[in-house]
């Protein structure tokens, strides 16, 4: 039997490296389990975020927007770009030395704080005790005070296309193309197939996704997702919503989708599919039979507002319950718990976690949009400013969307900011700010913004809220 720890996490991706961390920071003996394998065979930190999904996929994304905006977007600033061409190699190269860079900054950071870091798989016993079991198949029993389970999520299989080596492949596969294909179809459009379609576009793919339900990004703003949708058009990425997937067959290296949609049986081929379809919690064999921790038939664990589990002293944070499957939700869970483990009293306020589409545009949100506050019955004043209209972003040639705030009627409070356009992420973050300290519009408008900015667009749509916006027309005045 080993030491026993004051908090044993299972899991280090964003949610349980945090947790870890703040953890041994508080003055708690920490203990970090993870059994992800790098590609060099050694064991690697930071979860899917950082190994194959959120980092990744932005370096990704970064580099195909350069070559993109090179290729057809210099032209307008008076610079040629002849001769042009992309080393595919050289960009994976990079993406994964940006991987290893911060995999191996977690592991500094758990050495800094003093937080053990134990390879293997982590399995949750009664009595809070953590069965590991290393690559060799040993077994050792670590004995804890409290468990913190962030065992994370895996992408979703879907029996119509099932993932072969090389032809199919999930978001893991995605970023790991050699060459760009010459078509590349993409089953799902919600964060992941837009992020990863985009990629591939950009570097002169013809880009074919399939969306089964009719509405287009059915969580974002109606008229943000309107604006997305045609933005991607433009950009040459086939959207096909109401397009339900039925099956696949791979020849000569070439696989043929089957999918029904509004004209009936359809099929078309592809070099490529990509299945993006959702990720699920990632619990299998993570709890013992007589843990006394519940989860339902999808593999989510069952919490309370901080995150405790039905077992005493046992936690579970990020994509293994509910919520979005988010790593900053994850990494502020992770906070919450391990500060209450300590004694302090956090919360975490669930309203305000933002949400961020990284193509280009990006596209972001946070707090309620205009179609729940209807549903909801809450009237509201919305204030709606275009980057058409906003020097920075005309300078930069980088002027498509728009920001729009969204306030009660009564109290003129802020409920949703919603962006499409440059820096949007930042953007809603601004807002997210002034929405945790209970900002008004006028709060908002108030305020002395920077010019020439993109942020000036947030200042002149929280204006339009209430019809006195100095750079576009009003819809009304008072």
């Amino acid at each position: 039997m080993s030491d026993k720890y004051d908090v044993v996490v299972i899991g280090a991706g964003p949610g349980g490296y945090v947790a870890a961390i703040r953890a041994a920071q508080l003055g708690l003996k920490t203990a970090c389990v993870e059994k992800y394998v790098g590609k060099d065979g050694k064991q690697a930190l930071g979860g899917t975020c950082l190994n194959v999904g959120c980092i990744p996929s932005k370096a990704l994304l970064d580099s195909s927007w350069k070559f993109h905006e090179a290729q057809d977007g210099f032209q307008i600033h008076g610079i040629s770009t002849k001769g042009l061409s992309i080393d595919i190699p050289a960009m994976l190269e990079r993406k994964d030395k940006i991987v290893k860079q911060f995999t191996g900054g977690v592991t500094a950071l758990f050495k800094a704080n003093g937080v053990t870091n134990i390879e293997g798989h982590g399995k949750l016993l009664a009595g809070k005790k953590v069965e590991v079991t290393d690559s060799e198949g040993k077994t050792t029993i670590i004995e804890a005070e409290n468990v913190i389970l962030a065992s994370g999520s895996r992408p979703i299989d879907i029996p119509p296309a099932p993932l072969t080596e090389d032809v199919i492949v999930d978001s893991t596969g995605a970023l790991e193309f050699q060459t760009v294909p010459k078509k590349l179809g993409v089953i799902g459009a919600g964060v992941i197939g837009l992020e990863l379609g985009s990629v591939w576009r950009r570097l002169g793919a013809e880009v074919v996704v399939f969306e089964a339900l009719d509405k287009f990004l059915g969580l974002a703003d109606e008229q943000i997702s309107k604006e997305a949708l045609k933005t991607f058009t433009k950009q040459g990425m086939q959207i096909r919503l109401g397009a339900r997937v039925t099956g696949t067959d791979i020849k000569r290296k070439q696989v043929t989708v089957s999918f029904t949609d509004a004209d009936g049986e359809q099929q078309l081929s592809f070099d490529k599919l990509i299945v993006a379809v959702g990720r699920r919690p990632y619990t299998e064999n993570l709890l013992a039979s007589d843990s006394g921790v519940d989860m339902d038939e999808r593999g989510v664990i069952f919490v309370d507002d901080y995150c405790a589990t039905s077992v005493p002293g046992v936690y579970a944070v990020g994509d293994a319950v509910r919520g979005a499957m988010l790593a900053h939700k994850a990494s502020e869970e992770g906070v919450m718990v391990a500060e209450r483990i300590a004694g302090h009293k956090t919360a975490m306020n669930y309203d305000l976690v933002p949400s961020v589409i990284y193509t280009h545009p990006e596209i972001a949100w946070v707090g309620k949009n205009e179609q729940q506050l209807k549903t909801e019955g809450v009237d509201v004043n919305v204030g709606v400013f275009p980057f058409a209209a906003n020097g920075r972003a005309v300078a930069a040639n980088d002027a498509g969307g728009m920001v729009k705030v969204i306030a009660d009627a009564k109290t003129d409070r802020v409920l949703g900011v919603h962006v499409i356009g440059p820096g949007a992420a930042e953007l809603v973050q601004q807002g997210a700010i002034g929405m945790e300290f209970g900002t008004s519009a006028e709060d908002l408008g108030m305020m002395v913004f920077s010019h020439p900015t993109v942020s000036e667009a947030l200042h002149e749509a929280a204006l339009a809220v209430n019809g006195h916006a100095i750079h576009v027309a009003n819809r009304k005045k008072r």
